[in-house]
């Protein structure tokens, strides 16, 4: 089907990678320990939408731009790491909100913030992209008559299981958030522990070579 080899190898490596727990997986547990099972959907969504620009530039040939150009690599890796940091910043900056009356707590986000800041985390991060053109080159015939409609058919493969993967780690996370109380220090600690994270992924994508 469209030049595409070994299909079923390719579902499971996909889904083992979107298992793996990374700045996605994050992002999504981050919302919906926060805001609820409802926000950590529209951040898979969001994630997914990402993906999508992912997709279209391996599809396209233009993450070989990223792929060969030092520059542009590291134009977005520094665009991406300043974004982890600055979400890992706002965090910690969240905890510091008195909490009073009933009103609604600042790092409460609009659910289309939280799309677009779930988007920006994946696009803003060059490894997607070389996962892209280092797995997807591998399931694609060398006799493929459309080797870019082979590339697109893929992405958008892995980019649907990774974003129903992306929705069960939203849901698992708000129904652990709820069994948590409110009044407990366990909510603090965790948030302060996804703030450091994000800090130490945008570091170490910096350092990224």
């Amino acid at each position: 089907m469209f030049g595409v080899v070994d299909l079923g190898v390719f579902v499971v490596a996909g889904l083992i990678l979107n298992i793996t727990p990374g700045v996605d997986v994050l992002y999504i547990t981050n919302r919906s320990g926060v805001q609820g099972s409802r926000a950590g959907v529209v951040a898979a969504l969001g994630i997914g939408a990402g993906c999508v620009v992912h997709v279209l530039a391996a599809a396209f040939g233009l993450s070989m731009i990223l792929v060969s150009s030092a520059l542009a690599f590291s134009v977005v890796k520094y665009l991406g790491a300043a974004y982890l940091i600055y979400l890992g910043i706002t965090t910690f900056l969240s905890l510091k909100q008195k909490e009073g009356r009933k009103s609604r707590p600042s790092n409460v986000l609009p659910l289309t913030k939280i799309f677009w800041q779930a988007a920006l985390v994946n696009v803003l991060n060059p490894k997607v992209a070389l996962f892209f053109m280092a797995l997807l080159p591998q399931f694609v015939s060398p006799a493929a008559e459309n080797p870019a409609l082979a590339f697109l058919f893929l992405g958008v493969l892995f980019n649907v299981n990774g974003t129903l993967v992306n929705i069960l780690f939203a849901l698992f996370a708000s129904t652990l958030a709820l069994k948590i109380k409110a009044g407990s220090t366990l909510p603090r600690l965790l948030k302060s522990l996804v703030g450091t994270l994000f800090i130490i992924l945008g570091v170490r994508l910096a350092l990224t070579s």
